[in-house]
């Protein structure tokens, strides 16, 4: 008897039918009911880093998810119960410096919603959650006090024990709504709530640092890997392969408040675009093996987060490794740094600033080849000027690094702002493709492929025809931006698609995580997106054809010969050998040594300033990371209740009614 009952409870289903002001909603399960409850939506998280002091960012206050309801920011000045604050961009500058201020006000917050419109960027005067002169601790010279970001607001750099999620523009519509209802309803039952699942495993006790999580391997370091290239491709094999060097120097990373929401791209991507059509240019023309200088094409990753990418680059230099074979730092004469461009349009007229290192014979010879360079596009509408000798130095760069290493090299930052950032969107997630001009990227592509010919030849009778002849193509660049700055189409474009697999169309610039033991060459599975694109457009670029002709190959079979490889390997298995000097450069705290499978944190060295004050970067393994929205179509939240009370009393009922009759039938058999 007892074995028929559970069976008969096994096979027990009910089907029950919902209808709320017309709409018809058939749940014939839990996950059904579940479905008509939840809505997952579209957002993008704040995350919580650390270092070794302690941690910045965003995450739940502990493991378990956090449940609020959902109100406007206008309508709660005064949060009288734990709430997820809905706001604007505008205010959240304001809200977040509020809570570090008002412990009282701060532990109501259960997490913050922040609104999407494509509006913000006309209306806002300004929003970077940058500091006004970042990272100012590696700066070369003593102002660090000097605001390059004076619109900056410091606000990514704190910590807060709630979520924050930014929302898509058809989410903020939803939960506009659901505020708007919430305060309709606010004698009733709340009928909606946040629910935000962000949780991290290094809540373990005693691991709030990068040093201790990594030690538990909690969290990963930030890193990922630059890409370096020469044009023409370095002859191993010649006795005069050590020319003198003239490096060009971008980054492609961005920070932002949501991490992967950081196109960043007038900071810094308008320069990795100038300098991958400045190569295309440059690719196009003849005679560069005859130069008497090595041109060499390098892209950090990293250098939005304590400049990873040119401090382990430079160190990389120094121990000679397989991943700078080919290059010698005192071989370095110049240094040309893109920095952002995309702005460098006033009233019509193309405006750019070149910052230098000081007053040397090198660095005039690098302003004269600018100049000559601007002459030569023979425009009205395009102007260069060096930047104001009040400046402390040069602005946040790569070439910082160079500075710290030796003060006496030569180098020039060029840049679209003279005193201040012109990107009032420094960091920020509003520095999108709308924020930047295709025409100011071509402009500055075109003065620095010719810049560099003429660094290259140095040839001081170099003829005005064959600077001119260097043209840079406009469709490429409007190409690249649509690649790297947008979602449509995103990494999933032609040209993209005609060189690797990308894992995701909407491109990221935040740097990532070191995974695996850095190395070089690298497991591929390890480099992200835009890392491969740009180390095989480069390859591709700067190649020259074998001599008996390309032949196939694929990621698992490497080129045969030496000073090849292997490029579109990722299409279709089909990749060609090229002659090419391409290669990835490991990028991630000077700090930090990979041992036996684990990170560890190396003691301070003296030799290394910039690594004295390195925070080393880490970011958490995390569990989580989701929002949802407990949702009822068209039914307020109590009318839920009752009901879900109604089918759980008819269930019991019916349980009880089941069991009776199969004991009373029992007790007659028996």
């Amino acid at each position: 008897m007892a074995m028929k009952f559970l069976q008969l409870l096994f096979l027990f289903s009910f089907h029950l039918r919902l209808s709320f002001s017309g709409q018809t909603i058939m749940m014939e399960s839990v996950p059904d009911l579940q479905s008509s409850m939840y809505m997952t939506l579209d957002g993008y998280p704040c995350v919580q880093l650390l270092n070794l002091s302690g941690v910045i960012g965003c995450s739940n206050p502990g493991r378990v998810k956090v449940v609020a309801p959902i109100i406007r920011l206008n309508n709660a000045t005064e949060l009288s119960q734990l709430s997820a604050v809905l706001l604007s961009v505008d205010e959240l500058q304001s809200f977040l410096t509020r809570i570090l201020n008002d412990s009282t006000f701060a532990k109501n917050v259960a997490g913050v919603l922040v609104e999407s419109s494509p509006e913000f960027q006309t209306k806002l005067k300004g929003f970077s959650p940058a500091k006004k002169f970042p990272q100012s601790e590696f700066a070369p010279y003593q102002s660090i006090n000097y605001e390059w970001n004076p619109i900056g607001s410091g606000i990514m750099w704190n910590p807060y024990n709630f979520p924050v999620f930014l929302l898509s523009q058809s989410s903020t519509l939803t939960l506009q709504e659901a505020a708007i209802k919430n305060e309709k309803n606010i004698k009733s039952y709340t009928a909606d709530v946040a629910e935000f699942d962000l949780v991290m495993q290094t809540m373990k006790a005693g691991t709030h640092d990068s040093e201790s999580c990594l030690k538990e391997n909690t969290c990963l370091p930030l890193g990922g890997y630059s890409v370096w290239s020469s044009l023409p491709p370095i002859n191993f094999s010649s006795s005069e392969q050590s020319r003198p060097i003239i490096l060009a120097v971008v980054s492609m990373d961005s920070a932002s408040f949501f991490r992967d929401k950081g196109l960043g791209a007038d900071s810094p991507i308008s320069g990795l675009i100038s300098l991958l059509a400045a190569v295309d240019a440059l690719s196009h023309v003849d005679g560069l093996d005859d130069f008497n200088k090595q041109l060499v094409f390098i892209v950090f990753t990293g250098e939005a987060w304590g400049y990873l990418g040119s401090r382990r680059f430079l160190l990389e230099l120094d121990l000679q490794s397989d991943a700078v074979s080919g290059l010698n730092y005192s071989m370095i004469e110049k240094v040309v740094e893109i920095g952002s461009v995309g702005k460098g349009l006033n009233q019509g007229v193309k405006n750019f600033f070149v910052h230098r290192t000081g007053v040397s014979s090198a660095t005039n010879e690098t302003l004269d080849a600018l100049k000559r360079a601007q002459d030569s596009i023979k425009s009205e509408s395009f102007t260069i000027s060096s930047a104001n000798a009040s400046n402390p130095g040069i602005p946040p760069s790569s070439l910082m690094t160079f500075l710290r290493k030796n003060s006496l090299t030569s180098g020039v930052v060029l840049e679209d702002f003279d005193t201040v950032f012109t990107n009032k969107f420094y960091n920020s997630h509003l520095d999108d493709i709308s924020n930047v001009n295709s025409s100011a990227i071509v402009a500055a592509a075109s003065l620095v492929a010719r810049t560099l010919y003429i660094l290259a030849s140095d040839d001081k009778n170099l003829s005005s025809s064959a600077i001119t002849s260097i043209n840079v193509n406009d469709s490429l660049v409007e190409e690249l931006m649509g690649c790297l700055l947008d979602c449509e189409p995103g990494l999933s474009c032609e040209l993209v698609k005609s060189y690797i697999s990308p894992a995701n169309p909407c491109p990221s610039h935040y740097v990532g995580v070191i995974l695996g033991e850095p190395s070089s060459p690298p497991y591929l599975g390890y480099v992200d997106d835009i890392s491969r694109f740009v180390w095989n457009f480069l390859a591709d670029r700067t190649s020259t054809p074998r001599k008996n002709g390309g032949s196939v190959c694929s990621q698992s079979q490497d080129c045969s010969n030496e000073g090849e490889v292997c490029i579109r390997a990722e299409t279709e298995g089909k990749g060609v050998c090229v002659v090419s000097t391409t290669r990835y450069v490991p990028a991630y705290s000077t700090r930090l040594k990979y041992e036996s499978g684990t990170w560890n944190v190396l003691p301070p060295n003296n030799s290394d300033p910039m690594g004295l004050v390195d925070p080393v970067w880490t970011e958490s393994n995390w569990d989580t990371i989701g929002l949802r929205v407990y949702t009822v179509q068209n039914a307020s939240f109590d009318r839920l209740v009752l009901l879900g009370s109604i089918v759980i009393t008819v269930l019991s009922c019916l349980a009880i009614v089941i069991t009776k009759a199969f004991v009373i039938k029992a007790l007659k058999r028996d």
